[in-house]
């Protein structure tokens, strides 16, 4: 499912813990870390869509997390040149994504498993809030911005992380 302007719809997921820190997910294979997100499936509203992407991606359910916020509007970014599929129509530019903040007690990190479904992750590690700036692909980079900024109100322990920006 591609828009008119050629932006696949997404969604992103950013889990925090009780101290605000971030779920940093390695991808498997890579050296290459990012939040979990995935595609928007038709008929799936975005909130179906990250159910079910954290579910395939982290191997967690509904009840393991607490819905704290998501992003009014649609973040986009766009890929560089080199991962455009140039011979597939309608192209795809980039994405469009709605951005989930969700809440992990630590308690529920033992349901954390990548062996649901295709595998996308091999590890994963708590991070300081603004640490995925820093480690996220540089053409990710402002939209992971945007989204921690926008989400920024509904962290748990915010005040000591506006001072740590």
């Amino acid at each position: 499912m591609i828009d008119a302007d050629g932006f696949r719809p997404n969604v992103g997921i950013i889990l925090v813990n009780a101290h605000g820190q971030l779920l940093w997910a390695k991808r498997i294979g890579h050296d290459s870390w990012q939040f979990p997100q995935g595609g928007i499936s038709h008929g799936e509203t975005p909130l179906d869509a990250m159910y079910r992407e954290l579910y395939e991606e982290v191997g967690l359910h509904p009840e393991h997390v607490k819905v704290l916020a998501v992003t009014r509007d649609w973040l986009r970014y766009r890929l560089p040149k080199r991962y455009l599929r140039t011979g597939q129509e309608p192209l795809c530019i980039g994405q469009k994504q709605k951005w989930f903040l969700l809440y992990l007690d630590e308690a529920n990190t033992k349901y954390i498993r990548f062996d649901v479904g295709v595998p996308e992750f091999d590890d994963w590690q708590w991070v300081s809030y603004w640490f995925p700036l820093t480690g996220v692909v540089p053409f990710k980079r402002n939209v992971y911005q945007r989204a921690l900024l926008e989400l920024i109100d509904a962290v748990p322990k915010r005040k000591s992380l506006v001072a740590n920006m």
